[in-house]
This record gives structure tokens, C-alpha cells and sequence, in this order.
């Protein structure tokens, strides 16, 4: 264990000038934990038993931000780097299941390490040492999630702090120890205490985990708490020689299979959540699913919105599951179709990349679509040169153009679709002249 963590210059500057003056200050939480791993840091939290008024008084000449001030918080800027301080306290109860009903300042800093989550997120560091109460560097190095004092108190203060955990687990790869996962089952339905927007947050960062498929087959059941949809595809077996696995093994893998990008996770997540709901058997013993992806386009759909994402979320994510079974074709007029169908080169990459994904979960004997894949790459990066026209607002020209021709009413519109169409079936080029000549031709 290093004994110096190398941590930004502003920190130290603040603890110096708080420890200077008598008070005790340290860098705390997750950030402490991330410079142990050597990962990158978001948040920057110190910890301090001077009050939030002796904070400002001693730190006059910074920039000073009142954030958390009735939970003894403070923001100090130094040079544009937002520092978060807040005073060792004590919580109270958590009623609505968040936040504590009352704090109270203390002068012990492991009375405030003991209301922390987890162990790895209870360490303090003062740029000389690391205390660790808990145990957090060894269970760093075990690569252990482990509650602070009893899993089950810390739940029920907040049951978020349930997803978290597997979260820091999809993220991290560590696993959960056995007490901390135990109560995690047993007091998974607290979450329907939780908001959707927290829910949300940690379902999202889960996927994007590089152990996503391991932590969705190993907490399916959790999610499915707040996404009940989910469980409809535990140990449903596909029938069917195209897979090796039942649909959430499939679902799973092939999360393993792509890129972690938040769009594509969550298509492939839900890409095939309307399976269970399509199932059919043919005489001969093979499972069917005529209609998933429509199946799985309606249900996507309707979590996405409970989880409060943004429409252009939604949109983009179900489009791609919509799309997802097409059986793609490696030429330039079918991807500029596609393009049209998709509305844009980006629509069109992910779906590439979800069907890449897929195809990850599938049987070996579909090996062969990765060169096909391989080969649309190639021409959409080609089209992407040649800044074909897939859309009517891509074209170069507009309802004013053909309005000069003598055209009216429905007209104009039919003569835009009708180049649009000679556009992608490469009969002329999308330039301006070159359209008013073909449709002169043609009218």
C-alpha cells in the first residue's frame, strides 16, 4: 500500500490551511478509494470537525458556495477545482428512506466513518496517512463489497444503497460479501421506496460496468423489483438451435459483446425483453418468437418512461430494438435505405453495433455475419465521405426549388420524395443543379 496518495495540489492546499489553524481535515469517501485503485476520481470530499461557519471564516479568501449548509456542507473553489467540505456528524433516522431526519455534529471522525456505505468508501486520508476503521484497503485488495457495521441498518437507512452495491460491483468487478448480500434479497423490496430517477442513476451505471453480465444474471432479481419486466426472461429457454442460452443468458453475454456507451447498453439490455411474450412452438419442437422485436419495442418503451429518461432517450434506444432482427444487407442503396428508415449514420452505427451484440449471444454457426458486419462499416464510412442523402432535409434542394418548376400543392412534396429516392438508388447526385435537371427530365 502506497503511503502517499497522489491527489491534487488544491486538496492538500485546503487541509494544510485547516490543520494549520487546529482543526483536523481529510480527503474522504470514493475519491480515497479511487486513488488506492489508481482509477480516475469525479468528486473531491473532504471531511473536517470544524463547523460549516468556522470552514467559511477560515477559508474567507476562496470562493465559498453554500451547497449542503443545513447538512453541514460547503463548496470551496480553488482555482475553478469545486472541493466539497462537510462537518463529522452522526445521522439520525432515515424515515423516507434517504435522508437522515436529523444530523448532529460530532468531533470524531469515525463516528463519521460509521454512517458511511460501504467499507472501500470509508476511508479518510490527510495526505500523511490513511485511516481505515473498517477494514477498506484490505477488502481494496480482496476485491470485496462489504456494508459498514450491520448490511441490514444500512439498507434501511437507504435501499438504494442496494443497487449501489451492485453497481460497485458491475464496475469495480469486486464481489459481494455473503451478509452484505444476503440482506441485499432480503430487503430488496424496499426499493419500491426508491425514486425512478435514483433507480435510474445506478440501473444505468450497472450496464455500463465492465462486469454487467455478471452482476444482471446475479441480481436479476433485485432489478426486477423496480423492473419487473426483467423476469420474464430468467431461465426462459429458448428452444431454438440459433441459441445457446436462455434469454437472459443471451441478453447478458452479449452486453459482454459491445462497446460501453449508455444508448447501446440499454438496447441490448432490452433488446429481447418481449421474447417470453412471443414464444410459440412449432410441431417439430423449435421455439419461435415471431414479433419480439415489435414485442420488445413496446416494452422497452414503457420502462424507459417509468425510469424517467429523456425522450430523445427513448427514442434512439427503442428505435434500435425496433430495428434490431433485420437481416442487413451489405450494399450501399440498402444502407442508404436504412440510413432513410434509421434517420441518421449514427442510428444506423449503433444498430450495427446492437446486432453485433446480439449476434455475441448467439450460437457459433452465426459467426459468419461478423464479416458482413465488418463489410457495412466499410460502406457507411463510404457514404459518410460522400454525404449521400438519406433524409428529405439532407437534400440540397428544397419546396422553394421545385415551387419554381411550376409544381403545387402535394406536388412539391411527391417531386422532394421522388429525388430523395433517385438520391439513394444513386441515379443522380445530391447536389442542386444536378436535381432540378433530373426532375426537368422526368416532369
Amino acid at each position: 500500500m502506497q503511503k502517499h496518495l497522489k491527489i491534487p495540489s488544491e486538496v492538500i492546499e485546503i487541509i494544510k490551511t485547516l490543520c494549520g489553524v487546529g482543526f483536523e481535515c481529510f480527503l474522504v469517501g470514493g475519491c480515497v478509494r479511487d486513488f488506492v485503485l489508481g482509477a480516475p476520481y469525479k468528486d473531491l470530499d473532504l471531511t473536517t470537525n470544524a463547523t460549516p461557519s468556522e470552514v467559511e471564516k477560515v477559508l474567507s479568501g476562496y470562493k465559498i458556495i453554500e451547497t449542503g449548509i443545513k447538512h453541514g456542507t460547503v463548496t470551496v473553489i480553488v482555482n475553478s477545482l469545486p472541493i466539497e467540505i462537510t462537518t463529522y456528524r452522526i445521522d439520525g433516522k432515515y424515515d423516507d428512506f434517504r435522508h437522515p431526519n436529523e444530523v448532529t455534529f460530532t468531533q470524531s471522525l469515525i463516528d463519521d466513518l460509521k454512517r458511511r456505505d460501504f467499507t472501500i468508501n470509508a476511508l479518510a486520508y490527510d495526505g500523511e496517512r490513511i485511516v481505515d476503521e473498517f477494514n477498506g484497503i484490505e477488502d481494496i485488495k480482496n476485491k470485496i463489497i462489504r456494508c459498514v457495521g450491520d448490511p441490514v441498518e444500512r439498507f434501511k437507512e437507504d435501499p438504494l444503497r442496494i443497487l449501489r452495491a451492485i453497481r460497485f460491483s458491475s464496475v469495480l468487478g469486486f464481489k459481494i460479501e455473503e451478509n452484505t448480500k444476503n440482506a441485499m434479497f432480503a430487503l430488496k423490496g424496499l426499493l419500491k421506496h426508491i425514486s425512478a430517477e435514483r433507480i435510474r442513476v445506478e440501473f444505468e451505471k450497472t450496464l455500463l460496468g465492465k462486469n454487467a453480465k455478471s452482476a444482471m444474471l446475479e441480481y436479476v432479481d433485485i432489478f426486477g423489483v423496480v423492473i419487473p419486466e426483467l423476469l420474464a426472461m430468467k431461465d426462459f429457454n429458448q428452444f431454438n438451435p440459433h441459441h445457446r442460452y436462455d434469454v437472459l443468458t443471451h441478453t447478458c453475454v452479449a452486453l459482454d459483446g459491445t462497446v460501453e456507451d449508455k444508448n447501446i447498453r440499454l438496447a441490448v439490455m432490452f433488446h429481447d425483453i418481449g421474447k417470453p411474450a412471443s414464444f410459440s412452438m412449432s410441431s417439430d419442437g423449435v421455439g419461435h418468437f415471431y414479433g419480439h422485436a415489435e414485442k420488445s419495442y413496446e416494452i422497452s418503451r414503457k420502462i424507459l418512461k417509468r425510469l424517467k429518461y429523456d425522450n430523445k432517450t427513448i427514442d434512439h434506444v427503442t428505435k434500435l430494438i425496433k430495428y434490431h432482427d433485420l437481416d442487413l444487407q451489405a450494399s450501399e442503396k440498402y444502407i442508404n435505405r436504412l440510413m432513410y428508415k434509421l434517420g441518421s449514420v449514427e442510428c444506423a452505427r449503433d444498430l450495427i453495433l446492437l446486432q453485433r451484440a446480439d449476434n455475441f449471444g448467439q450460437a457459433p454457426i452465426h459467426n459468419e455475419r461478423i464479416e458482413k458486419f465488418n463489410k457495412i462499416d466499410v460502406i457507411l464510412n463510404e457514404i459518410e465521405k460522400k454525404q449521400l442523402s438519406f433524409s428529405l432535409k439532407d437534400l440540397k434542394v428544397n419546396g422553394r426549388d421545385v415551387l419554381s418548376l411550376g409544381l403545387k400543392g402535394k406536388e412539391i412534396g411527391d417531386a422532394l420524395k421522388f429525388l430523395l429516392n433517385a438520391v439513394l438508388d444513386e441515379k443522380v447526385e445530391n447536389k442542386k443543379q444536378p436535381l432540378i435537371n433530373y426532375l426537368k427530365i422526368i416532369k
